[in-house]
C-alpha cells in the first residue's frame, strides 16, 4: 500500500500544514491541511487489527476530541496491509456472564453511536479483510469507500453468533436489506465490487486514488448508499414478515435450529424490528448476549480455537516454492491444482498424458469456482505445468507422491526419482494406509520422506494428517507442517498406524452402517440420523461418495493390521464392488443416482412400519467412532486431544457445534459412554469393546462442563 501504509497518520505531510501525527495505543491520529481528522488504526505487535474493548474505549477518547475539534472530516481506516479489521476478539467474551457481555455491548453501542451522530463527515477507508465488528465500525461512519481489494462480510453466525455491535440494523437500513441478510445469516464475504452494488460502499477505487476518493467525499462528490427501494419496501413489516418465511426455509435446508439457533434470532430480529433501529438495537444486545452462552456457540469458538490451535504448529517457513506431484489421479490433480492455486509453481507428472489432460481440465473447472477473478486464474493456470518426462522433479522443493496404494509401485517410484531430488528436498506421500516404514525401505535418506495426507476433495477440506515414522527428520517435519500451513490447509501430527488417524476413526463408523443395512434397518433412517446428530453426510452415502472398492479396501487393511475385532466386509457389498457398482462415480452404489450426481432417497415416512429399526442407531454410528479416536490418544497416534478434536471436525466434518468428538464425550460424560459401549458388546460382539483409554480420558475430564 505504499507511502500511505507507511505514513498513514502523517497525512499532514502530504496535504500541508498539520497537527503532528500522535499514537495513542491502538490509534494514530493526525489532522491534515484540510482540516481532516485521519485516525488510523494499528494495533500494536499484532499481524491483523482486531476490535476489543481497549480498542473502543480508546475510539471513544478519540470522538470526545472530534467533537471539541470540529474537523471538516473524519476518516477511519487501518495501517495494516492485511485489512481494515479482521472482526471482534472473542477471547474477550471468555468466561463472562450474559449480564456482563451485555455491558461490555452496551458500552460499545454507545461509543459506535456517538461516531455515528458527530456533525462532521465521517469516512471509512477499507483494505484487505473487513469481517465482523470492523465492518461494524465502517458502518457507524456516513460513508465508506473500499480499496478495490477489499473484502467485507459478517462471519459471527460461523461462530454460533450473529452480529453484536449494531451489524444487524445498519447493515439493513444502508445496503439491499435481502443482500445484507444474506451476507450475515450466511457467513460469506463479498468483494469490494459486489459490496459496492448491494449498497455496503459507496465507492470502490485503487489504493493511489484514495486521497482522491477523500477529497471527493469531501466536498460531496460521492453519493450515499443509503436510503434504496428495497429499504423502504422492507421498513413494513407485512414484506419483511414474507421475505423471513423464506429466509427460515431456505435456512433449514443447511441449518436445523436446534443446533444452530443464531440465524433464525437474526431472522426474527429483522422481522419484529426491521423497520425499528432503536428496538432491533436492544434486541440485538440482548440475543448476542444469550447466544453466546449457549453449547453451540461456547462450541464454535471452541472450534475457531483450534483451527488457530492448528495453524500455529507452523514453525517457521518450509522454504518450498517448487512442486512436483507425481500421479495425475483424482487426488494427485487436485493437489497440483490447489498447490498452483497458493501460489506454488508447480509440475504434474503422470506415467500417461491423458490423466494430466484431465487433471488440467478439472483444474481450470476448480480454479474458476474458487478464485473467480479471470485473472487470477489466468496466473495459477500459468504456475501449473504439466511434465510427463517429470523433468520439475530435480528443480523441485518437494515431491508429492499420489500413486495408487500399492507399496511396490511407490516403492519403485522412489527408487526412480530419489537419485534426481535436490539437496533439501523433501519425498512426500499422500498415502492413506501404507506404513510410512514399509515406504521408507530402501530410500537412500528416509530422514527425508513425510506423509501429507490430503483429504477429498483437496479444494474443500482444510485438513492434511502430517505422517511421521521412525526415520523422519525432525527439519523435514517442520517444513512439511510449514509446507500445509502456507497451502492454507491446517497440518494434524500423526504417528504412521493403521489408517492414521482419521481413517482409523471414520472406517468403524461407516463399516457399522453397513453392517445395519444387512441386519434390515433402511440406509435412509442410518443416514438421517447421523445427519440428524450433525454430520455433513450420512455413513451409508459417504461409503458411496468415498467409493466402495476404496471402503472395501481400507477396511480389509484395518481389519489385517489393527488384529482386532473388527468388522467383516459383508459379502453382499463385495459382490457388489465386483460388479462395478462402486457409489457415485459409478452413478450406483448403495444409493441410486440421478444425472447430476445426488443420491435417490426415499423420504424416511415412505419407509413400510415394519422395517427393522434399532433404537440404538446413532450411538452405534459415533461410539465405535469415539472409542477408535481414543484409541489414537492411547497408543500416540495423535498427539493431543485438540488435534484429535480438530483432525475429526476439519477432516471428516464431525459435527463443529459439538466441539469435537473427544468434547463430546467429555461433555456426555466418560462413564455414561463406557457404559453404553459395554451394553454394545454385550448384544453386538466385542467390536463394541470400550478402548483402555477410557480410563485415562476420565481422570482428565473431570472439569469440562461445555
Amino acid at each position: 500500500m505504499g507511502r500511505m501504509l507507511n505514513a498513514l497518520s502523517d497525512r499532514a505531510l502530504e496535504l500541508g500544514p498539520a497537527r503532528a501525527a500522535e499514537q495513542h495505543g491502538n490509534w494514530r491520529a493526525a489532522t491534515d491541511g484540510d482540516y481532516v481528522y485521519w485516525l488510523v488504526l494499528d494495533r500494536p505487535d499484532k499481524a491483523v487489527n482486531t476490535i476489543d474493548r481497549s480498542v473502543i474505549e480508546e475510539l471513544s477518547q478519540h470522538v470526545d476530541r472530534i467533537i471539541d475539534q470540529k474537523p471538516s472530516a473524519v476518516v477511519i481506516r487501518s495501517a495494516k496491509p492485511s485489512g481494515f479489521a479482521a472482526g471482534a476478539d472473542i477471547q474477550q467474551f471468555a468466561g463472562a456472564s450474559t449480564g456482563e457481555i451485555r455491558g461490555m455491548l452496551k458500552e460499545a453501542h454507545l461509543v459506535l453511536d456517538r461516531l455515528a451522530e458527530v456533525q462532521a463527515k465521517t469516512i471509512a477507508v477499507i483494505n484487505g479483510h473487513c469481517l465482523g465488528a470492523g465492518l461494524e465500525l465502517a458502518l457507524a461512519c456516513d460513508l465508506r469507500i473500499a480499496v478495490s481489494d477489499a473484502s467485507l462480510g459478517f462471519p459471527e453466525v460461523m461462530l454460533g453468533l450473529h452480529p453484536g455491535l449494531g451489524g444487524t440494523y445498519r447493515a439493513t437500513a444502508i445496503a439491499d436489506p435481502l443482500e445484507a441478510m444474506t451476507m450475515m445469516l450466511t457467513g460469506k464475504s463479498v468483494t469490494a465490487k459486489k459490496a459496492k452494488v448491494i449498497g455496503l460502499v459507496d465507492a470502490v477505487v485503487e489504493e493511489r486514488h484514495v486521497g482522491a476518493a477523500v477529497q471527493a467525499a469531501l466536498y460531496n462528490e460521492l453519493k450515499t448508499a443509503a436510503g434504496g427501494f428495497k429499504t423502504q419496501a422492507f421498513s413494513l413489516r407485512p414484506a419483511r414478515a414474507l421475505a423471513a418465511s423464506q429466509m427460515r426455509k431456505k435456512t433449514e435446508e443447511k441449518a436445523a435450529k436446534a443446533h444452530y439457533p443464531a440465524p433464525y434470532r437474526l431472522i426474527d430480529l429483522w422481522e419484529a424490528h426491521g423497520g425499528n433501529a432503536k428496538a432491533m438495537q436492544e434486541a440485538e444486545i440482548d440475543s448476542f448476549a444469550e447466544l453466546i452462552e449457549t453449547d453451540t456457540a461456547q462450541n464454535l469458538v471452541r472450534v475457531f480455537f483450534l483451527r488457530e490451535t492448528m495453524r500455529g504448529l507452523k514453525q517457521g517457513e518450509s522454504a518450498i516454492k517448487n512442486v512436483h506431484v507425481i500421479g495425475a489421479g483424482a487426488m494427485g490433480g487436485d493437489i497440483a491444482a490447489w498447490a498452483a492455486r497458493e501460489g506454488f509453481h508447480v509440475t504434474l507428472g503422470d506415467v500417461a498424458t491423458q490423466p494430466i489432460g484431465k487433471a488440467i481440465r478439472a483444474a481450470t473447472k476448480m480454479l474458476t469456482a474458487t478464485l473467480k477473478d479471470p485473472l487470477k486464474i489466468r496466473d495459477a493456470l500459468d504456475r501449473l505445468t504439466p511434465d510427463p518426462s517429470g523433468l520439475g522433479i530435480a528443480h523441485a522443493d518437494i515431491v508429492i507422491e499420489a500413486a495408487p496404494e500399492k507399496l511396490e509401485l511407490k516403492r519403485k517410484i522412489y527408487a526412480n526419482i530419489e537419485p534426481r531430488l535436490k539437496d533439501g528436498a523433501l519425498l512426500a506421500t499422500n498415502t492413506s494406509a501404507l506404513p510410512l516404514a514399509d515406504l521408507a525401505e530402501g530410500l537412500a535418506d528416509p530422514s527425508r520422506l513425510v506423509g501429507l495426507h490430503f483429504f477429498n476433495p483437496v479444494s474443500r477440506m482444510q485438513l492434511i494428517e502430517i505422517v511421521s515414522h521412525d526415520k523422519i527428520s525432525s527439519e523435514t517435519a517442520r517444513r512439511a507442517t510449514a509446507f500445509s500451513v502456507e497451502l492454507s490447509r491446517l497440518p494434524a501430527p500423526v504417528a504412521s498406524a493403521p489408517g492414521f488417524l482419521v481413517n482409523r476413526a471414520l472406517t468403524p463408523y461407516m463399516a457399522e452402517a453397513l453392517i445395519m443395512v444387512d441386519e434390515g434397518i433402511p440406509k435412509e433412517r442410518i443416514d438421517r440420523a447421523a445427519e440428524d446428530f450433525g454430520m455433513p453426510m450420512g455413513p451409508v452415502e459417504l461409503a458411496d461418495q468415498v467409493g466402495l472398492d476404496i471402503a472395501v479396501e481400507v477396511s480389509a487393511s484395518l481389519r489385517e493390521r489393527l488384529d482386532s475385532d473388527f468388522p467383516e466386509t459383508p459379502a453382499w457389498l463385495e459382490r457388489m464392488v465386483a460388479d462395478g457398482k462402486l457409489g457415485r462415480k459409478t452413478g450406483a452404489g448403495l444409493y441410486a443416482y440421478d444425472s447430476d450426481g445426488k443420491p435417490k432417497k426415499q423420504k424416511i415416512e415412505a419407509l413400510p412400519d415394519s422395517a427393522s429399526d434399532d433404537a440404538d442407531i446413532l450411538d452405534r454410528l459415533i461410539l465405535p467412532m469415539l472409542n477408535a479416536v481414543v484409541a489414537c490418544l492411547r497408543e500416540g497416534v495423535a498427539e493431543s486431544e485438540d488435534v484429535a478434536d480438530g483432525a475429526m471436525i476439519f477432516g471428516t466434518g464431525f459435527a463443529p457445534f459439538r466441539g469435537g468428538p473427544i468434547h463430546y464425550a467429555k461433555k456426555r460424560g466418560v462413564d455414561e459412554i463406557v457404559a453404553k459401549l459395554n451394553a454394545l458388546a454385550d448384544k453386538h460382539g466385542a467390536r463394541f469393546k470400550p478402548d483402555a483409554g477410557w480410563d485415562r480420558l476420565k481422570e482428565k475430564s473431570t472439569a469440562v462442563t461445555g
